[in-house]
């Protein structure tokens, strides 16, 4: 008999109640006691969701992001935060954000902002985590209460409870040593309070624990397969069973090591590695239940059951009760339910499933391997409908779009000259000072700007009153910007509810939900569109927003476009066609939207491309496929231009210092990146790269409230030049500042400026 189980749920709620609560209680609207509770509604809402598996994952809630949940059992805090003596949900916020509620940090001076972690994303997920930090002194402390408050609470529920915690060696690969000690070293100290953890769980009756390990899907060397072989020898001895959990990649080199491992259990993305299914069976100890992802927990179509069947009988039959079956990895990287999508286009609804269809899938599943396929005849039948009719619709091949995909040539990637030929051009028509300041692009989207895209979705504002409320915004974000003092302005994006959203809904191809959220990171929710059709651009999407913004002011104003490879990263993409050829559908349709902004006279053109480094495959040895095409992509958005207008583009909080040559093979005319939370450390590329362009290196940490002082973007600044020479150097935020208020953004900027102009005296 097959077993079901899930790695684990996704955490926001169904139509995001942990995002509202969240940011009630930082604005003090609500209370601690409020958001806890809201926080164990959740968690008995999503077991009982997931009632009927053989295990359901207790432990993977998180109120901002599981990682620095680990770090907090762990005892792993910053030294910043060590002296808070207040509720350790809210430390637990200020390692996050900076600083947590509004009332909760007036009871002592030592509890006011501090700087937040360091963010960067969840292998190749759009997932962020909170960096875990090392030195050579850090100790280890178990606090063990959020688990087993959360195991008291699945006892009363009567959930078949399967704890959910990150694994000793990725915790250790995830994080940063803040000296030049060696993370490994740690791995001694670390060890016996995960085994104190793990004694901890038996004590309250765990009998499965789901160890997160998915580090072996990635290229390790020798220390660091030792250090697995270190690590399971010494938590075998504990009286749980462990679970080890491996998801989005192959195990290729390190699939003997996992198979060796003194665990009770091993799980495998087949997804991703469904060609090394054999091979584990073979090696994995005859007494080893194998756990087998097959329902994709990244993307949203419907899974193939019966071709899943057809490959996963035999492997029943030779398994028996050691059969595990499950999503690839964590649902939490989806959206919660389709039933809740009632203005979704119903032939694409037809072909999606969603957290709670890929578990009733699990379920079909289950029952047809124990109880043969007849006991599930119509599910079967039905699904079986629902895949031919998405292969055959006529809405997703396009044959135009495949005749210019056709047509694509080299010289669609080449600017006219290189780079320091255009910087003259563009200097002599910009006129901008040394450290020239701008911002990456979004001003905060304020709540009048929210009620007015509400009422025009639900039809109580007609088109032409939408525009006047948007103009009537736009206006406001150039006044504000020109009060400021800033060199290079943005028109603010008041009428784009996401950066890639709004992108997708202009273009064909694309489909959209209406509560299809996914967590990013803390309260931060995303809505990917839906990728299901070839791609093309019906008609211009931003040229008449542009247009506006710079006929308010005579200083440059940026039109903003979200890049090829990010608007592929941040949706939900075709399964059915390699990636790469999306990617290419959507340069041209952006390529098109570049050079009508250029006819328009607008001479700083942004084109984003944020998720960049997103894409890359997990093993370096697999990057330069991706790279090429990607880059590839990008240049022929950017490139058709000329050289008079000056091509940026952004990429936030991506560890890309070793992809940087590939970086400067895009060949925009300046790049702004996050540098604020990492202290400047991802310039360190630049030690060792001449990078031939400009660069705006992000001083202001706009996923924090803390507002940044003059000088601290003066130093920042200074550690910038001494790597990129002043006079190729721009001023800038990290990322955009939609999430944030105008009281937060008008004192950051205007320290940011101030900084600019104190940097400029001493050129």
């Amino acid at each position: 008999m097959a077993t079901t189980h899930n790695l684990g749920f996704p955490c926001i709620g169904a139509k995001r109640e942990l995002k509202f609560a969240l940011e009630s209680y930082w604005k003090g609207e609500s209370s601690l006691g409020e958001l806890k509770a809201l926080g164990a509604q959740l968690r008995q809402r999503h077991w009982a969701h997931q009632a009927g598996l053989g295990l359901a994952a207790v432990g993977d809630f998180a109120f901002y992001d599981q990682v620095l949940d680990m770090s907090f059992t762990l005892g792993n805090l910053p030294e910043r935060v060590q002296g808070f003596h207040g509720d350790t949900l809210d430390n637990y916020f200020r390692v996050a954000r900076g600083r947590s509620a509004k009332g909760a940090e007036d009871h002592s001076a030592c509890c006011g902002g501090v700087a937040a972690g360091e963010m960067t994303k969840w292998f190749d997920t759009n997932y962020h985590y909170i960096v875990p930090e090392f030195s050579a002194g850090t100790e280890f402390k178990l606090d063990p209460s959020r688990l087993l408050e959360q195991l008291a609470e699945a006892k009363v529920q009567a959930v078949k409870a399967k704890s959910v915690i990150v694994g000793p060696v990725t915790y250790l690969a995830l994080g940063k040593a803040k000296d030049d000690s060696d993370k490994l070293a740690l791995l001694p100290r670390l060890l016996p309070v995960y085994a104190e953890l793990l004694a901890a769980l038996a004590a309250q009756g765990v009998e499965w624990v789901q160890i997160d390990e998915p580090i072996l899907v990635t290229e390790l060397s020798a220390e660091w397969q030792q250090a697995y072989v270190t690590a399971y020898d010494a938590l075998a001895k504990g009286k749980v069973k462990l679970l080890l959990a491996t998801y989005f990649g192959q195990l290729l080199g390190n699939l003997p090591l996992a198979c060796k491992l003194p665990v009770q259990g091993l799980h495998l993305d087949t997804i991703n590695a469904r060609a090394e299914v054999d091979a584990v069976i073979a090696q994995l100890p005859k007494d080893t239940v194998l756990s087998l992802g097959v329902i994709n927990g990244r993307n949203i179509w419907k899974t193939d059951l019966n071709s899943v069947l057809d490959w996963l009988e035999p492997v029943a039959k030779q398994l028996g009760d050691r059969l595990w079956i499950t999503p690839s990895c964590s649902l939490l990287h989806v959206p919660v339910d389709l039933d809740s999508e009632q203005k979704l286009d119903e032939e694409v609804r037809s072909w999606l499933a969603f957290a709670l269809q890929k578990l009733g899938e699990l379920k079909v599943l289950a029952t047809a391997l124990n109880n043969g396929r007849d006991a599930v005849k119509a599910e079967l039948a039905a699904n079986s409908a629902a895949i031919a009719a998405r292969r055959a619709s006529p809405r997703v091949n396009d044959p135009a779009v495949k005749a210019a995909l056709a047509k694509i040539s080299p010289a669609l990637g080449q600017r006219k000259n290189a780079y320091p030929a255009r910087a003259g051009k563009q200097a002599a028509l910009l006129n901008l000072p040394a450290y020239p300041t701008t911002t990456i692009g979004s001003f905060p989207q304020t709540g009048t700007i929210r009620h007015a895209r509400s009422q025009f979705k639900s039809g109580e504002l007609d088109e032409a009153g939408y525009k006047v409320a948007m103009r009537a915004e736009i206006e406001r974000s150039v006044r504000e910007q020109e009060a400021l003092g800033l060199d290079v302005l943005v028109h603010g994006e008041a009428e784009r509810n996401d950066m890639v959203e709004y992108f997708g809904e202009q273009l064909d191809g694309y489909a959209f939900s209406q509560f299809g959220w996914v967590q990013s990171y803390g309260s931060r929710c995303v809505k990917p569109p839906i990728l299901f059709g070839d791609i093309s651009r019906p008609k211009a999407m931003t040229v008449e927003w542009i247009k506006y913004a710079q006929s308010l002011t005579s200083k440059p104003m940026k039109g903003m476009l979200t890049g090829p490879v990010t608007i592929l990263n941040w949706s939900f993409v075709r399964d059915d066609h390699p990636r790469s050829v999306s990617c290419y559908q959507l340069a041209l349709a952006i390529r098109e939207e570049v050079l009508d902004l250029e006819k328009a006279g607008v001479r700083v053109i942004q084109i984003d491309e944020a998720a960049l480094r997103e894409g890359l495959p997990l093993r370096k040895s697999q990057w330069k496929e991706y790279l090429d095409w990607a880059v590839t992509s990008f240049r022929i958005t950017a490139n058709g231009v000329d050289d008079e207008t000056q091509i940026h583009t952004h990429m936030c909080y991506s560890e890309f210092n070793d992809i940087i040559a590939s970086i400067a093979d895009m060949d925009a005319d300046v790049i702004t990146i996050e540098t604020s939370r990492s202290d400047m450390e991802l310039l360190d590329a630049f030690d060792n790269f001449n990078y031939p362009n400009e660069i705006g290196p992000g001083v202001y940490d706009i996923h924090s409230p803390n507002i940044p002082t003059e000088e601290h973007i003066v130093q920042l600044m200074k550690k910038a030049a001494e790597r990129i020479p002043a006079q190729r150097l721009w001023v800038n935020p990290d990322c955009g500042l939609k999430t944030r208020q105008w009281e937060e953004v008008i004192p950051a900027l205007t320290n940011m400026v101030a900084a600019a102009k104190k940097l400029r005296a001493s050129v």
